[in-house]
């Protein structure tokens, strides 16, 4: 997986050559995050929160609702970390924290201040569930070092993954003498890394071309990507594509997949596509040609080993898959797609290929009755309701599920308020997605 790093500092994107001079500043970043976030997790650091000087909380909180995000940066706390995953976020990076001895602060290194603190990593395992938590192993020749890369800590690199690796579900490699050099990656402590640990690794500091990002790929590593995204040097697109493993899917020579396609077959990979509401649409196969071009038009292409080559979904009918975000998986030879259908996916007329029919979700309704309101048509009752109206109906609805005595009563007016209640938020402008991101954040609080 490639994650992009949205890096802020004083209310804007940045990006630091070694987490000090300011190279570039942005100030989009709810549009980076919307865009970063089709081809992996994003990286979203408080550089501000991490030395103590502020937060951006207000700033990332828009952030973790329209991409899915790892945060970091000044966590000190389970109590912040839930706080954070309540707002959305997938991951939580823990830095500084993480390699501090409670007992000895501010005792130096020769009095045992610096250690891998496992109560502080507990705590927060056991607070948001340790797949949750990414250690941020930030290194400069072998050594921790933490307070924003100025604090040597003498803990060993290998040592306190070990030590951390209980407590967390990833590791966040930073290889501080070449970030943000893009003098490219020192891959021998990464072997050694990889050979200590067995979690999932996240590589970062100097990566500076698709070759690096290749190397890292092979060696079971995922890859997050600063100043050579920012200028250019990188592009997330093949960058996605370098990093699964091709290898996988190629076809043996001589097998029959090779000999029905005359030249031979080009490395495939399965493509399972899953609406936003959840349901498996299809499976088909794609080919690095393939994602290139759904990443290029924004909806989903397929290699088609009937046609011998590249095919869109959709460019026939107007069936169209519009990309939301593509996902490998663990072994990073299968690609989850989530996409927004335009109508049936299957060939045979029906929405699904392993269903029949689309699923009636709250998101659905809306759907409908949204293009009710924009298109009102002689006779819609949902057309007729006007705010004032609509208003009314709630209250009366709530009421009748309240006196409601039956279960077949409860359910019969549960579905009406559920109704109106979604005519009155379409009306407002208010969406599904909304409300059960508020409930989600509740849950988790």
């Amino acid at each position: 997986m490639v994650v992009a790093s949205i890096d802020l500092q004083g209310g804007k994107v940045v990006q630091l050559r070694q987490g000090t001079e300011l190279v570039l500043q942005r100030d989009n970043a709810l549009e980076l995050a919307e865009e970063f976030d089709r081809y992996g997790e994003v990286a979203v650091i408080d550089l501000d929160a991490a030395a103590g000087r502020g937060s951006n909380l207000e700033m990332i909180k828009p952030l973790l609702r329209k991409a899915e995000c790892r945060v970091g940066g000044g966590i000190r706390s389970p109590k912040q970390a839930r706080e954070l995953v309540s707002l959305g976020a997938k991951k939580i990076i823990l830095g500084s924290g993480a390699f501090r001895n409670p007992a000895k602060k501010g005792a130096g290194i020769g009095g045992g201040e610096f250690g891998v603190n496992t109560e502080f990593l507990e705590a927060v395992s056991g607070e948001i569930g340790r797949e949750r938590v990414i250690a941020a192993v930030d290194a400069r020749n072998g050594e921790i070092v933490v307070d924003g890369w100025k604090t040597p800590t003498g803990l060993d690199l290998i040592g306190a993954a070990k030590a951390a690796e209980p407590y967390v579900s990833e590791l966040l490699f930073t290889c501080v003498e070449r970030e943000g050099s893009l003098t490219g990656i020192d891959l021998e402590p990464v072997r050694k890394l990889r050979e200590a640990v067995s979690c999932l690794i996240t590589v970062a500091g100097g990566v500076s071309c698709l070759e690096e990002i290749g190397a890292l790929s092979a060696l079971g590593c995922d890859v997050q990507l600063g100043m050579a995204l920012y200028t250019g040097r990188v592009n997330l697109a093949e960058a996605f594509v370098r990093g699964l493993d091709w290898k996988k899917g190629a076809c043996p020579p001589g097998s029959a997949a090779a000999e029905s396609s005359g030249a031979g077959c080009p490395a495939l990979l399965p493509v399972i596509v899953q609406s936003p509401g959840g349901q498996v649409l299809m499976t088909a196969f794609a080919d690095r040609e393939a994602l290139r071009e759904t990443f290029a038009r924004g909806n989903v292409c397929f290699y088609s080993r009937r046609r011998g080559g590249l095919w869109m979904k959709g460019e026939s009918s107007g069936n169209t898959l519009r990309l939301v975000r593509l996902r490998a998986d663990c072994d990073r030879d299968a690609i989850l797609a989530l996409a927004e259908p335009a109508g049936p996916v299957c060939h045979t007329g029906s929405w699904s290929c392993f269903a029949l029919d689309r699923q009636y979700t709250w998101e659905l309704l809306q759907s409908i009755v949204a293009g009710r309101l924009r298109n009102p048509v002689p006779g819609s009752y949902t057309a007729s309701l006007d705010d004032g109206l609509v208003r009314e109906k709630v209250m009366e609805e709530a009421g009748e599920v309240c006196s409601a005595g039956t279960r077949d009563e409860i359910v019969r007016e549960a579905a009406d308020l559920f109704y109106f209640t979604t005519v009155l938020m379409t009306r407002a402008g208010v969406t599904t997605a909304e409300v059960l991101d508020e409930l989600d954040r509740r849950h988790k609080k």
